[in-house]
């Protein structure tokens, strides 16, 4: 793989002009067709098979009205007074009324007929129904329907809005993200010693971030995609363009500092040893994403391949568009060579990186010190993941000063909590006898009202051929809390088979529903989704380094950064610790689908550092043959750009976490712990130490698997010694090669 990566680093080189050519005319036709055709993408997560999609399913083919987005206009009084006065009746009948004229409303309750006002007469709710599912609401609607509530804020009461149809949209692009990439950039700067080196893998993500998230958005018109998706494109894009092309042009211009050393050679050996690490540490990002389809749920699905795309066009980018800029930029990307001062200054020059190689000797000196440190250290960080439980964000968790949480609260504080938990019961009575549905929906709302649990039944809505009955059910405990799900599992395993002896089928639904649903459907997913990375990983690893204890290592602690990253999240997110620090709104269930998210991705990243380290260790043994001296050469070189592309990663992805949006928050504060975590402790203290230890036996790898496995050369050992008049033979036929095989 070295020699063709070789030959192709050199031929981008020499045809600069017309690589740089390609990709911005693929810029601007991806550009120009997400720009121009660009789909809509959903904010609700939907799973094919689980029982409150059925139901949605039933509700929208044989009562549409029932399946449509609904606004719930919450309305609260002004502090001091009460919603019993005249004025106040009059202003909510007046806004609801204006309500109803919105396009696309069909129907609106009005809290003084249906009685949805507190008990101490402060606050009161009305319903606005639309014609479109919650997605094909427009902005327009919710636009004219916030207007339509100015006699409501005219007469001094607070007026808020939750529901379905009033699901914020995510936004990509904020002022987080501009300060993680000039942070991003900084680091750049202090890693490579050259602004101009600096810029180039930060040009190189951009470029590629425009076209994973524009070519998302025009695919989007044809798929249906969460609006997460976007944003996980650009996270992963913008995290890995920055840092693949970081560790090429880091070796670039390490080779350049040695003397007598050619442009065009150092661009295709950078291409050649650099560029194997990068295709092989994205080929397992790619693939640990798309492997999300494996869990059979489409919308994760989705948010892999969208992902994975944009780190496929990140490899490619630092494969051909980078040697191309690499050239542009010719000698001036060259280290400036320092004072002579004798011999000692030339040894200095040319010696390792200082801070990788004190490093390096500390972890040698007490590497089993080092390794129980680390690994009770991650233990105890990954205490709190024993809890975790999994759900999907409410409007509590949104924003504290957003209309959807103050609404949450308002309800809360009026009805109490299970009101924002309502459920849905859904009846499909079309193979009962005609005669006999009304007797059973009676039967139903009796033994439910019985049920300690819940709350309030309220009346049974049946469709036009009454073959459909929609309940509403509002529970005692609200939508995160465990009592919660075990009264939906109840409902489903006793109030059914009554449904079911009559000839009919009954379903439970509704948000809450969805989310219990979708978490356990994930749960069960989780398992093997996890076994398929495990072994990935093993024999990724193994064909690469060809051993079989260093691919186990790498295994072991990939899997204990996550269990320490799911830790943090859970004592953050779930147990409320420094919410304020981080502008958590509410402590909740961890998004259901961030452990699958966070091990695919993070797998991909760690594997990023391990293959960049090990790499350069076994560079070292192949020369050498000595084991230790190889930890210590491989941390001394690598150790500054790990350290700097973890950095710039955890920055990135840290920019999300004050995100407004709490999955977006979530993922971006998951994926930089865990990135700092396997970085910094696993990848740069355990493995170190473990290497350490296991000296040559490292390396070991029985003879008959020797023989079946081709050999990769990640680390360049087939290239020819630099300099030499072989190098340049070498590079001429190598070129001769590719142009003939192009």
């Amino acid at each position: 793989m070295a020699g063709r990566l070789y030959a192709l680093g050199r031929w981008a080189a020499r045809r600069r002009g017309r690589v740089l050519a390609v990709w911005l005319l693929l810029l601007a036709v991806v550009g120009g067709l997400g720009a121009g055709l660009g789909g809509s993408f959903t904010t609700t997560f939907s799973v094919p098979g689980i029982e409150s999609q059925r139901a949605q399913d039933l509700l929208q083919a044989k009562f549409p009205a029932a399946a449509g987005g609904d606004a719930r206009v919450v309305f609260a009084a002004a502090p001091g007074s009460t919603l019993a006065g005249a004025r106040e009746q009059d202003a909510i009948a007046a806004s609801l009324r204006a309500a109803a004229r919105v396009p696309g409303v069909i129907r609106v309750t009005d809290p003084a007929a249906t009685g949805a006002v507190s008990a101490d007469r402060t606050i009161a709710y009305g319903d606005v129904l639309f014609r479109q599912i919650p997605d094909d609401v427009p902005h327009s609607a919710k636009d004219a329907l916030s207007a339509a509530m100015a006699p409501a804020r005219d007469a001094g009461m607070d007026v808020e809005f939750g529901g379905t149809a009033e699901h914020p949209v995510t936004q990509v692009g904020g002022p987080g993200e501009v300060v993680g990439v000039v942070i991003a950039f900084v680091i750049l700067a202090v890693a490579i010693g050259s602004l101009l080196a600096a810029g180039l893998p930060l040009l190189m993500a951009m470029v590629g971030v425009g076209i994973a998230v524009l070519g998302v958005q025009f695919v989007a018109r044809f798929v249906q995609l969460t609006n997460t998706a976007t944003v996980l494109a650009l996270m992963i894009g913008l995290a890995v363009g920055i840092d693949y092309a970081l560790f090429i042009v880091s070796r670039h211009r390490e080779q350049l500092a040695e003397p007598g050393s050619d442009l065009h050679d150092s661009i295709g050996r950078a291409t050649a040893t650099a560029g194997s690490a990068v295709v092989f540490a994205g080929t397992t990002v790619v693939v640990a994403l798309a492997a999300l389809a494996a869990t059979g749920i489409p919308f994760l699905a989705a948010m892999g391949l969208a992902a994975a795309a944009a780190v496929l066009i990140a490899v490619l980018l630092a494969l051909t568009l980078l040697p191309a800029l690499l050239a542009f930029a010719g000698e001036r990307i060259r280290p400036r060579a320092p004072k002579p001062s004798g011999t000692a200054g030339r040894s200095a020059r040319r010696a390792p990186g200082a801070w990788g190689l004190a490093w390096a000797k500390l972890v040698g000196r007490a590497p089993v010190a080092v390794l129980l440190v680390g690994v009770l250290g991650l233990a105890a960080i990954a205490v709190p993941a024993h809890s975790l439980r999994l759900g999907l964000p409410s409007n509590e968790t949104q924003p504290v000063a957003g209309t959807q949480h103050r609404s949450y609260d308002l309800l809360s504080k009026g009805f109490g909590s299970g009101f924002n938990a309502a459920l849905t019961v859904v009846v499909d009575a079309t193979d009962i006898p005609a005669a006999e549905r009304a007797p059973l929906l009676q039967q139903l709302r009796g033994s439910l009202a019985k049920d300690p649990d819940i709350a309030t039944v309220a009346l049974a809505v049946a469709n036009s051929d009454g073959t459909l009955d929609v309940v509403t059910i509002i529970p005692r405990s609200g939508p995160d809390a465990p009592a919660t799900s075990t009264l939906v599992h109840r409902l489903r395993e006793q109030d059914k088979s009554a449904v079911s002896r009559a000839g009919g089928t009954l379903y439970v639904a509704g948000n809450t529903a969805a989310a219990i649903d979708i978490s356990a459907k994930l749960s069960a997913a989780l398992p093997l989704f996890l076994a398929i990375i495990v072994l990935l990983a093993l024999v990724l690893l193994t064909l690469a380094f060809r051993s079989l204890l260093v691919p186990l290592k790498a295994v072991l602690g990939f899997l204990l950064s996550t269990a320490a990253s799911l830790g943090l999240v859970v004592w953050v997110f779930q147990e409320g610790h420094l919410n304020g620090a981080f502008q958590v709104a509410a402590a909740a269930p961890v998004i259901c689908f961030l452990p699958v998210l966070l091990i695919g991705v993070l797998f991909g990243l760690a594997m990023d550092y391990e293959v960049f380290l090990v790499s350069r260790m076994r560079e070292y043994y192949e020369e050498t043959g000595d084991a230790a001296g190889a930890v210590t050469h491989g941390l001394a070189r690598s150790g500054r750009v790990v350290s700097a592309a973890a950095l710039i990663m955890a920055t990135v992805f840290g920019s999300f976490i004050f995100d407004s949006d709490p999955i977006i928050k979530s993922i971006g504060f998951a994926l930089a712990v865990g990135v700092l975590i396997d970085a910094f402790v696993v990848r740069m203290t355990i493995v170190p130490a473990i290497m350490v230890l296991l000296g040559r036996r490292a390396w070991w790898l029985p003879s008959w698997l020797d023989r079946l496995l081709p050999n990769v050369d990640i680390e360049g050992a087939s290239l020819p010694q630099a300099g030499s008049a072989a190098a340049g033979s070498a590079a001429a036929a190598s070129e001769a090669r590719a142009e003939t095989d192009a």
